[in-house]
Order: C-alpha cells, then structure tokens, then sequence
C-alpha cells in the first residue's frame, strides 16, 4: 500500500471565500480572478489532485491575481471526481492511471486560446501545485505559448525526454517531501545543466513537506510560515521576470 502523501490532514483546512467567478470554456469549467485593471498578462494554475474547487487553490489564484495577473484554474480533470480525503491511498496508482497529468495539451489549449481570444492576453505564465507540477513539467516541454513556468513539487520521473525545456521554469521543493526524494531532484539538476538551454532554477525549502507552498494564512504552522511565504514570493517574482 501506498503511504499517504500529504502529512498535512486538508479534511482540517479553513474554508474561503473566493474574489473570483466560475466560467465554462468549452468543455471546461474554469475559476478566474482578474485585477482590478487592464492587463495583457496572464497566469494558468494547475491543480493539485483534490480539484480546481479546492479552497487552497483557489486561495493562490486570487494572490496571483493580486500581483495584476488575469489567473486562471481549470479543471483539468474535465469534470471527473478529484481525489477525496475519504478515497484509499490503496487506489491511488489505479486513479492516477485515469488522471495522467502528461495528457493535459487538450486542455491547456483551450484555455490558452480563451485568453488570447477573449482575455487579449499577450504573455501566458503557468504554476501548478504537485500533480500541477507534473503538468507543468510536461507542458514547458510541449508548448512554447507558455512564457515561464513554476513546478512545485511535481516531477516528470520516467522520461528521458523530460529535460530539454523550451521556456524558463522554476522548480520547487520540499526538503521533507517523501513523495519525491532528493536523489530525484540531484538527478533534475545534473540533467538540467547538460540538456536544458534556457534559464531555470530548482530551489529546496528546508524542513518543508508535500504542499507546503498552498497553505492559506491561517492553515500554516509559525515554524513553515516564512518558507511558505518565501516560496510564494520566489513563485511570484519568476512569474514577474518573464511575464
């Protein structure tokens, strides 16, 4: 049996009152938050694998959108069944078989067409939480609309083709995470120098585990607040230098 990769318990979390609005784009349903002025830029947040409904994300999309970004989440599982607190851990590789976070071109698609056609965006960032993080991952290897990207705790493990990225992407750990270890993260590393060809980063936060960085205020612990924050920040500012 799998162990439980969240040592975090988000049955526990604090609800949210959202600043967005819920829109359908083709055959997907998306969560936006727009600044309160014009802006050609735009942000694509990727969910983690409890849904583009969940409080925590929709939470980053509005700080994103703080920062004068049009931010969009969709629900890149079109409408299926997330991953539920209540689901078994023992299930989890049948349910990630379903939910292959390599398969999100489609989807991307649609979404980065809605915000160049309808939204006049110019530059398109993406960020994406954990199973976002593979989706990121995958797409700053597939789509080069995507101006920057930000992969936190998501990883491409089995591929050999996973390092030659076509915009810069910023990846982000969690010391403590024992979803990835840190042999998986040297390996990105030492791959990255011989293959990649534009500018990234990887950064470890210390003592850190899975998820840290979608925490809202009041769910963070005092000892995690400054690295949540200060990854936050270091997402933002990636997001601010390229796009």
């Amino acid at each position: 049996q799998m162990a439980d990769p969240f040592l975090y318990h988000t049955g526990d979390r604090s609800g949210y009152g959202c600043l967005g609005h819920e829109v359908q784009i083709e055959h997907i349903k998306a969560y936006v938050c727009r600044p309160s002025f014009f802006t050609d830029k735009a942000v694509i947040v990727i969910h983690d694998i409890f849904g583009w409904m969940f409080p925590d994300i929709r939470y980053i999309v509005d700080l994103i959108a703080g920062h004068g970004y049009i931010t969009i989440c969709p629900d890149f599982f079109k409408g299926t069944d997330p991953w539920k607190t209540t689901d078994h851990w023992a299930d989890f590789a049948d349910w990630m078989k379903h939910h292959d976070p390599t398969k999100v071109d489609k989807e991307a698609d649609v979404v980065l067409k809605y915000l160049k056609e309808q939204c006049d965006a110019k530059k398109i960032g993406i960020v994406g939480f954990s199973w976002g993080g593979m989706a990121v991952h995958h797409l700053m290897l597939k789509n080069p609309q995507l101006t920057a990207g930000v992969s936190l705790y998501g990883i491409i493990r089995d591929s050999e083709e996973r390092y030659n990225l076509l915009n810069p992407t910023f990846f982000i750990f969690g010391e403590k995470d024992h979803t990835i270890s840190y042999d998986q993260i040297t390996l990105l590393e030492e791959k990255l120098k011989q293959y990649c060809k534009v500018e990234y980063k990887i950064k470890v936060y210390p003592g850190q585990v899975h998820g840290f960085a979608q925490l809202k205020p009041e769910d963070m612990k005092p000892a995690d607040k400054p690295y949540i924050e200060e990854a936050r920040k270091d997402m933002i500012d990636w997001i601010k230098m390229f796009v």
